[in-house]
């Protein structure tokens, strides 16, 4: 199997600034430990309502950094004005709604694909655009045919029902993913993987031959809390190996 990157996700450490206003946590400072600590690559999310990470942070971890930025943001002509004055490695469509907590679900490419194709070529002219969707069929032929070079794929559905216990569906929406996966991949797309991810859920995902990242924030910055970043990084990273017999 190709080596699993892992790609860690900040902007927990902006909600934690933004919960009390200043400076501190410094997510640009975050970025930079986790890749002393080993990371492949850096995420964040811009989003519209600025709610964790801002424009600076966006422009500070891009000039703090060595390893790859994921920019992820909505489709819309605000964020591709910035991506494309902050020139990431990479740029990831995500879903966005003002009342939710967290991304819950995939992207509509199926339905938006005049759209989003449109959108996403000249962002492709710079940074490799990776469209977050669920583990459906037809969102992955559609992710092939707009253009875009990598699909990430939702695991909050299979992350929930672990944590819930309901082991039937976890096992099934197990299948649904590593269906996708091999689904992408045929089609000539990267596959990378998050949401939901933490040490007990993580083996079965990184498990999955065609996936060559994860991208895990929430859960990490939770667990540096109690052990410090580099320790939460470097027990994903071993948990992830060991998965991949690589360890």
């Amino acid at each position: 199997m190709p080596p699993l990157r892992l790609g860690i996700n900040i902007d927990h450490v902006a909600t934690v600034r933004n919960a009390r206003g200043g400076d501190n946590p410094d997510p640009v400072r975050a970025a930079r430990m986790a890749e002393a600590a080993g990371a492949d690559g850096i995420t964040a999310h811009l989003r519209e309502d600025r709610r964790h990470i801002r424009d600076a942070d966006m422009a500070g971890i891009r000039a703090a950094i060595g390893i790859p930025l994921n920019f992820e943001m909505a489709a819309t002509d605000e964020m591709a004005r910035i991506a494309t004055e902050t020139r990431p490695h990479a740029i990831c469509l995500v879903p966005e709604k003002r009342e939710e907590r967290t991304t819950e679900g995939g992207l509509e490419v199926a339905g938006d694909a005049t759209h989003l194709t449109a959108y996403i070529a000249p962002l492709a002219e710079f940074a490799r655009v990776s469209l977050f969707v669920a583990a459906d069929p037809r969102q992955i032929e559609a992710s092939a045919q707009v253009g875009a070079a990598v699909v990430e794929l939702h695991t909050g559905a299979y992350a929930d029902a672990v944590a819930e216990g309901a082991h039937d569906v976890a096992a099934a929406e197990l299948e649904r993913l590593t269906a996708a996966a091999a689904q992408a991949h045929d089609l000539g797309l990267e596959v990378h993987a998050g949401h939901g991810l933490t040490y007990d859920n993580v083996a079965p995902i990184a498990a999955i031959p065609e996936v060559v990242e994860l991208n895990i924030g929430h859960f990490l910055m939770g667990e540096a809390m109690f052990v410090g970043l580099p320790a939460a990084i470097a027990e994903m990273r071993r948990l992830m190996d060991l998965a991949r017999g690589a360890a």
